[in-house]
């Protein structure tokens, strides 16, 4: 049997505010830091420091199921669960997503965001877009009653649309003062099936698109988990709370507000 879905009460929403909006400045950092020719390790080691140093805050992954490192980064044809390393060097054609948690008084926020090379490919570009914009299209069904279904098959409509597959091992979770709690999140499904949505739930929606098929394998590492195919991948993730009638993004970034994604 699946563990209850922990309900959050009024103290501990305004602690998952806080938790999220911290992380959200650690994208506002990378976002000038993040270049072609910088190491993954470079990145992991700026953002512990970061969130360690300045932001006074725990990075959540690190020690997490023996996870040694602060953020996934995902190149290219990694689905996600990359690990950094000193000589991964980001190419200027290259396409990466980083996943970072962060925890404050006891609760932790989890988001992702594809940084895009300057001369990435347009198919490249194109599958960020189309992943980011079903990412919302799977927020913006939250609301209490909604069902889960109804955001995995805004998600996976989307991106069949545009040809591509919507990868099935790993899903979206709860999230509070565990990393993974319940529900799971599928970012595919039927409409109206699954669990019903209540406010005061916490979770994550964080689809990933792959250009060709949705079949994965994991490296010999035990993280890093690619396309069989070789094909590009995508990811986008932010951390949601069910409000009286819709929905809060946690982890909404300055630039998605100035686009008036609320």
């Amino acid at each position: 049997m699946s563990k209850p879905v922990h309900i959050k009460n009024d103290s501990e929403i305004a602690f998952m505010r806080e938790s999220g909006r911290l992380l959200a400045s650690v994208f506002k950092m990378l976002d000038e830091y993040v270049t072609p020719g910088i190491s993954t390790m470079d990145i992991n080691n700026q953002v512990d420091d970061f969130i360690v140093n300045q932001l006074n805050s725990r990075p959540a992954s690190k020690g997490q199921y023996g996870y040694q490192f602060v953020l996934n980064s995902s190149i290219n044809d990694v689905v996600c669960h990359g690990v950094p390393k000193e000589g991964q060097l980001l190419s200027r054609k290259d396409i990466v997503n980083l996943d970072i948690t962060l925890e404050k008084n006891g609760f932790i926020a989890d988001s992702s965001k594809m940084y895009v090379m300057p001369e990435a490919s347009p198919i490249a570009k194109k599958l960020v877009d189309v992943t980011y914009q079903a990412m919302w299209l799977g927020i913006r069904q939250v609301k209490p009653g909604a069902k889960l279904g109804d955001i995995g098959y805004a998600i996976q409509s989307y991106a069949e649309k545009h040809g591509y597959s919507v990868v099935r091992e790993y899903c979206g979770h709860g999230i509070g003062r565990e990393m993974h709690e319940e529900p799971q999140v599928l970012h595919f499904g039927l409409p109206n099936q699954g669990l019903t949505l209540e406010k005061g739930m916490t979770f994550t929606i964080e689809p990933m698109i792959n250009q060709g098929t949705a079949k994965t394998k994991t490296k010999k590492d035990g993280w890093t988990v690619v396309t069989r195919d070789k094909k590009l991948s995508a990811q986008s993730e932010h951390t949601i709370l069910v409000t009286d009638t819709g929905y809060e993004v946690l982890t909404l970034r300055d630039e998605e507000k100035a686009n008036g994604l609320l």
